[in-house]
């Protein structure tokens, strides 16, 4: 059965901005990739980690319960030729019914949120290798800068269209979830994997405006399903609103990546 994302999958997998390189970099350092590990990206969505890590590793599973957003990951291994990628429909609490292989390395992006964050933990310790780890990852606007201007249009137009939701125009980069980075570190500093580290990436991004309609797409609070048949009413208020407030068409925000690295403590 779909979630609300399954109208939502192409455009989330065409238009979430990507983690920076960085990120990787410092998985492939921290875990020893180097082609021969066993990865999981639990709450995969369309995968743009599983991709990303495919190279580096021997086997990526990705698992996430919308069908929708596995198949166009699938279907993105596919085109870029990536044979070593695995799909499959499931949460985060029936990690043991996977039959899994023994884990080198788990990776949740943007989703632990959403999780048992006491439960899931104390599962993977039974599938995570002796050095094995949790990698939480996350973007959220950067503490400190104001939030742009347009977010406040795009809220604006959607209002119209839809009424006032529950998540806002930057819901993208998860500013209303619940908890925060720091309460997910607490729960795994409670885990197992209670050694705990935290590194941090500030990014600009800057999104044309189709752009910024492909990332309202990419949200559950309003995907593309939503709208009906006035989905092009929608695109076409919301594009003049745009262009009225910045006639250049271009639409920038600053976010901080955010990912915390958890290890059993050793002996």
């Amino acid at each position: 059965m779909s979630t609300p994302y399954a109208s939502a999958a192409p455009y989330y997998a065409r238009y979430r901005p990507p983690y920076p390189a960085e990120f990787y970099e410092l998985l492939a350092d921290r875990f020893a990739l180097d082609g021969s590990q066993t990865v999981l990206d639990l709450g995969a969505g369309p995968g743009p980690i599983t991709l990303a890590l495919a190279p580096l590793a021997d086997q990526v599973y990705a698992v996430d319960p919308d069908p929708a957003m596995l198949a166009e990951g699938s279907r993105l291994a596919e085109e870029r030729g990536l044979a070593n990628t695995s799909w499959l429909v499931g949460d985060a609490a029936g990690i043991g019914r996977l039959c899994l292989p023994r884990i080198d390395l788990c990776v949740i992006g943007r989703a632990f949120h959403l999780m048992d964050r006491d439960r899931v933990p104390a599962d993977l310790d039974a599938v995570l290798a002796p050095r094995g780890g949790i990698v939480l990852v996350d973007s959220v606007p950067r503490p400190g800068v104001p939030r742009p201007p347009w977010a406040a249009v795009v809220e604006e137009v959607c209002a119209r269209f839809l009424g006032a939701g529950p998540g806002g125009a930057d819901e993208w980069d998860d500013e209303d979830r619940p908890g925060g980075a720091e309460d997910a570190e607490d729960h795994l500093a409670k885990s197992p994997f209670s050694r705990v580290e935290t590194v941090t990436w500030d990014q600009t991004l800057r999104h044309t405006v189709d752009e910024v309609i492909g990332l309202r797409y990419s949200c559950p609070s309003s995907c593309p399903a939503l709208f009906g048949d006035r989905r092009a009413a929608f695109e076409s208020e919301l594009r003049q609103a745009l262009l009225d407030h910045d006639p250049g068409g271009v639409h920038s925000r600053t976010v901080r990546v955010r990912a915390a690295i958890a290890t059993r403590r050793r002996p």
